[in-house]
């Protein structure tokens, strides 16, 4: 019977997900509930399987995985691409990869909404004051974003969800990155202006970029070093675009408050110091994770390992690797 592994089932969502019963009649079916330590932890792990069904880039496939994988014939992403996975190296092979549908397309921009908001109100310092039996002795006082000013680092489809959420709060929007113009910030509602100046201007700034070799570490010490006292800073999505040591320095200072979902390494580790930090909210890659998106990532992933057992895979990214 062949083996497959469900990777990365972080908040136990993978069964009830999706019925698992046709797949689990002709394989047997792993769900793995955390992380793995490093690459020789995850080669270790996944060596008997035949079939890897991955979530998002939480456990890395670099070629030098997959080439120590030797019984892996089908490997599932979800949504469109995987940037951590090597996707010729498993053509080499001979590994068919699928994929599956986006799911909820604005649940990120969403939470970097409720970021926003819980760090310009404090909510979550309220919440624990309230459980610990206070009321509203030391909790900082709040911030009102209407007629504050936005900046939108990144005004794709993310981007432009909240600079929309930010309007109608009565927020000024201004946006930036590399490739923006003036005529799709428009059409989004903002005004298109320099890196320095959205940083210097902004009351809060949210990022909505894809970490790639150009935007990994784009945003650094001078970058924050501009932004205005007490100034928020929402991270949703990907850890390594912000210059993790100083925005550590900056929190710690009191320079500006920062609203994470995401981080250099995830899980992030038990010692790492932002989870002491002050003046940060910070939650643990929820963005995307919400109950339609695991509808669809999992029922889908189950229908793609259930159609390559079968003879017959469907959603091949990769269909050379078939001919193989």
């Amino acid at each position: 019977m062949a083996k497959v592994a469900v990777l990365d089932d972080w908040q136990g969502v993978a069964r009830s997900s999706a019925d698992w019963s046709p797949l689990m009649a002709v394989a047997d079916v792993v769900f793995f509930s955390h992380a793995f330590e490093n690459e020789d932890d995850a080669v270790e792990n996944l060596a008997d399987f035949d079939v890897v069904l991955s979530m998002r880039e939480r456990t890395p496939l670099p070629g030098s995985s997959i080439g120590r994988l030797p019984k892996l014939r089908m490997l599932g992403i979800t949504g469109p691409s995987n940037r951590s996975l090597d996707v010729p190296a498993c053509t080499a092979r001979g590994v068919v990869v699928c994929h599956t549908g986006s799911a909820a397309r604005d649940a990120t921009a969403e939470l970097a909404l409720g970021l926003l908001l819980s760090a310009a109100r404090a909510i979550p310092a309220a919440d624990a004051n309230i459980r610990a039996g206070r009321f509203q002795e030391g909790l900082p006082v709040g911030l009102s974003l209407s007629g504050k000013t936005i900046g939108i680092v990144g005004l794709g489809r993310l981007g432009s969800s909240m600079a929309r959420y930010c309007q109608a709060l009565n927020m000024h929007v201004l946006a930036w990155s590399q490739n923006l113009t003036a005529e799709k910030a428009n059409a989004a509602g903002a005004t298109l202006v320099s890196k320095e100046e959205l940083f210097t201007r902004s009351d809060a700034i949210s990022i909505h970029l894809v970490l790639s070799p150009r935007s990994r570490g784009l945003i650094g010490a001078s970058d924050l070093a501009r932004m205005k006292p007490g100034a928020i800073l929402v991270n949703t999505s990907r850890g390594p675009i912000v210059d993790e040591a100083a925005l550590l320095e900056a929190v710690y200072a009191g320079r500006i408050v920062a609203a994470l979902d995401v981080y250099d390494r995830e899980p992030l580790p038990a010692n790492h110091p932002l989870r002491s930090a002050p003046n940060t909210v910070v939650t643990p890659h929820l963005g995307y994770g919400v109950h339609e998106t695991w509808k669809e990532f999992y029922g889908q992933s189950l229908e793609n390992a259930l159609a390559f057992l079968n003879g017959n895979p469907v959603r091949v990214i990769n269909p050379e690797a078939i001919r193989k």
